[in-house]
């Protein structure tokens, strides 16, 4: 059995500015180049085991596993028009992210401000 952990970061070298940056599309001479936050891990372990485990005959016993997950959030465009480049967010998505941030935020602001009254 092969190393899962090596197994899996095969996999993962091509994952770099392309998962950001998309293709560029060219609408009516108006380019536009998506761009969104994307973030991944993963994990994985082996084992082998030999001899006898609490009673139990484990000779020759192996095992191997390994797990992963991504996220991607697209957060806007680049929109090229001839020598003008812009960036337009996508408000739906800064909500998305926007509204926990600032309910963290104001909850430690919160706590500080109540520990700076003591």
């Amino acid at each position: 059995m092969g190393n899962v952990a090596l197994d899996l970061a095969d996999k993962f070298k091509s994952v770099g500015v392309t998962t950001v940056y998309g293709e560029v599309v060219d609408v009516d001479g108006v380019k536009i180049v998506p761009v969104a936050l994307t973030s991944y891990g993963f994990g994985a372990g082996e084992g082998d085991a030999s001899g006898d485990m609490k009673g139990e005959n484990s000779a020759g016993a192996k095992g191997g596993g390994g797990g992963g997950g991504g996220m991607s959030v697209p957060v806007g465009a680049y929109i090229r028009t001839g020598s003008t480049v812009r960036f337009e967010p996508n408000l739906i998505s800064l909500l998305a992210v926007g509204v926990p941030l600032v309910c963290v935020a104001g909850t430690a602001l919160k706590g500080i401000i109540r520990a700076l009254k003591k």
